[in-house]
């Protein structure tokens, strides 16, 4: 709970993935890729529920296996094509229709098992001010916008017009990203929102590089668990 608010953590994990066969059930030093965001989930006192939703049996039993909930996910849900927004939705119908339906969602991408325990509790503590109804994780930007490039017919420009991509990186503006990994909103304000998890009064946390790293193919596989090890982990 949360200000006595229900608060119910979700990990996205379908099944299919193209970059990485079987990824969020794949071996991350020892345990299971989705099985770090599911603990991670179970550390956090003011979760009161740890939920799976997916469209794989094997996916779920590991799920299940690590002490969270699973929720079948409809197979239009789980294309390459879908978007997580609308899952929770479903999600969410779903949970309203058996009387459980949370005041506060934090998603926790599986990709994203180097976030700590004490990341979530800092969204969880800028909601509970009263003055967000969402927040979301951010890092340092990979690439600062004002060095981007287009090529417009094989001819290339700044992507912003008016940059100068030769500045010093010192006397470039200040640039973020989202990292992916924890997003905690408003339930009721999802279902009005067409696209985004970022709903009503935004607030953000800023999480050091080294554990804002998102696994999308082998080598970002093989770089988290370098630095699992590394830390110990």
């Amino acid at each position: 709970m949360l200000n006595g608010k229900r608060v119910i953590a979700v990990v996205p994990a379908r099944g299919g993935s193209k970059s990485i066969p079987g990824k969020n059930i794949k071996p991350l030093c020892g345990k299971p890729l989705l099985a770090w965001s599911i603990d991670i989930a179970r550390q956090v006192a003011e979760i009161d529920r740890v939920i799976v939703s997916t469209d794989d049996s094997e996916i779920a039993a590991v799920g299940r296996n690590y002490g969270a909930d699973v929720y079948d996910r409809p197979a239009h849900l789980a294309t390459d094509e879908a978007l997580v927004i609308d899952a929770l939705k479903d999600l969410l119908s779903r949970l309203e229709s058996e009387s459980d339906a949370p005041e506060w969602v934090i998603l926790l991408e599986p990709t994203c098992p180097l976030r700590s325990a004490d990341d979530v509790r800092r969204c969880l503590e800028l909601v509970a001010g009263g003055q967000f109804d969402s927040v979301a994780t951010f890092k340092d930007a990979d690439l600062n916008p004002h060095r981007a490039w287009r090529l417009a017919d094989g001819i290339p420009e700044v992507f912003i017009p008016g940059a100068v991509p030769w500045l010093p990186r010192q006397k470039l503006p200040k640039a973020y990203q989202l990292n992916g990994a924890v997003y905690i909103f408003r339930a009721a304000l999802l279902a009005e929102e067409a696209k985004s998890l970022l709903v009503g009064r935004l607030g953000a946390v800023l999480m050091p590089r080294e554990r804002s790293q998102d696994i999308d193919d082998h080598l970002d596989f093989m770089i988290v668990e370098a630095l699992m090890r590394e830390s110990g982990k």
